[in-house]
């Protein structure tokens, strides 16, 4: 006489199921490791006035090259800021990502975006001093969302 084994569909379904929750897990792994590619691939900073470089951050030793000087109620040129690889290749976002910037003192000078999280403007002398720029590469919405890479102040002199 045969008997009912119920090892067998017992250890089939076992099986089964680790399947399906392993391909389960590598369906959102991609765009996570996606996400993290991108923000890992910054390594610097360049800052350059119609195609001439003005200042350079190097994110691995945490140093700026160049500064910025404005005169007092006075604007720079337009400043294209990019974001760049270990070698100074440009990274290629998506459009989740958005530039922000600080300024030290409000006071002393200022920096106008060609339009919120854009990735360039001008540098206005506001007064007489000396201040600090800082540069971010944000994640998510312009307003919202978290930086992924931030520069160290760079020097701004307003004479």
């Amino acid at each position: 006489m045969r008997y009912f084994q119920p090892k067998l569909p017992l250890a089939l379904l076992t099986a089964g199921l680790l399947v399906l929750s392993a391909c389960g897990d590598s369906a959102t792994e991609p765009e996570d490791e996606d996400h993290d590619e991108h923000a890992g691939e910054v390594e610097g900073v360049i800052l350059s006035v119609s195609g001439q470089v003005i200042a350079q951050y190097d994110g691995h030793d945490g140093e700026w090259t160049g500064m910025l000087q404005v005169g007092p109620g006075q604007q720079t040129p337009r400043i294209a800021v990019e974001f760049v690889d270990e070698e100074g290749h440009e990274v290629e976002l998506d459009d989740d990502f958005h530039m922000g910037v600080e300024i030290g003192a409000a006071s002393v000078a200022g920096f106008d975006q060609d339009s919120p999280g854009a990735f360039g403007g001008v540098l206005r002398g506001v007064a007489a001093g000396d201040t600090d720029i800082t540069f971010s590469l944000v994640h998510g919405e312009v307003g919202t969302g978290h930086a992924d890479f931030k520069t160290e102040p760079l020097a701004v002199h307003v004479r």
